[in-house]
């Protein structure tokens, strides 16, 4: 896109002499691309400018007077326009042209869109990118986590009161058993102190046996 601006090289107005260095030397500031046509001495420029201002926009005589301003052959505005532009940090919205970052107008803008969409363009969900700006609650969060870890918790106690039971009757037939084999051992010596005392006995009763027959 092309900036042109319309004026009169040759005109004898201090005036519109001003207005025009204005312009161009705001212009050549910002490094915007613009063309100068010539009024005066190029009548193919000025008629093509008259025809292009809007009706509303002409004086009363219905012949605008330069500068005049436009974006290719999008009428722009005259110099009371353009200064009004300056003064609000707007020339780049009223050229047609988008603000460089880092300028006070595409500050501006943004503030704009704040205003109006309650957040910065680089902050929205336009592009899919989540936004975690309300946070859960830590209880919330870590409930299912802390119920889990309950569960275990109590599956564990079970498990350990398992094995206690388990454990407690292996004691139980331990302790039936050696009981058992104590009886057993008693039985048996008693068993054998019996036939010790049966020995006894016989022993006893051949010994009188052999004295009877020696005598």
């Amino acid at each position: 896109m092309v900036i042109k601006v319309f004026l009169a090289t040759s005109s004898g107005s201090t005036a519109i002499k001003k207005k025009q260095q204005d312009v161009v030397a705001f212009l050549e500031a910002l490094k915007v691309d613009y063309t100068q046509l010539d009024i005066a001495c190029n009548m193919e420029n000025r008629m093509w400018m008259r025809q292009n201002v809007p009706e509303e926009k002409k004086p009363a005589n219905g012949i605008p007077l330069p500068p005049q301003i436009f974006n290719e052959e999008s009428y722009c505005g005259d110099y009371d326009t353009f200064f009004n532009a300056k003064e609000d940090n707007s020339v780049y919205a009223f050229l047609g042209l988008p603000p460089p970052p880092g300028s006070k107008e595409a500050e501006q803008a943004d503030k704009v869109h704040i205003v109006e969409n309650g957040t910065r363009a680089e902050d929205s969900n336009a592009e899919g990118i989540f936004d975690d700006s309300t946070e859960v609650p830590v209880e919330e969060r870590n409930g299912d986590a802390h119920g889990e870890e309950q569960q275990a918790a109590d599956e564990e106690e079970e498990e350990g009161e398992g094995c206690e039971e388990e454990v407690a009757e292996g004691e139980t037939d331990d302790d039936e058993g050696t009981e058992g084999e104590t009886a057993g051992d008693e039985a048996l010596a008693e068993e054998e102190e019996e036939i010790v005392e049966d020995a006894h006995k016989t022993h006893a009763e051949e010994g009188e046996e052999h004295e009877e027959e020696a005598e």
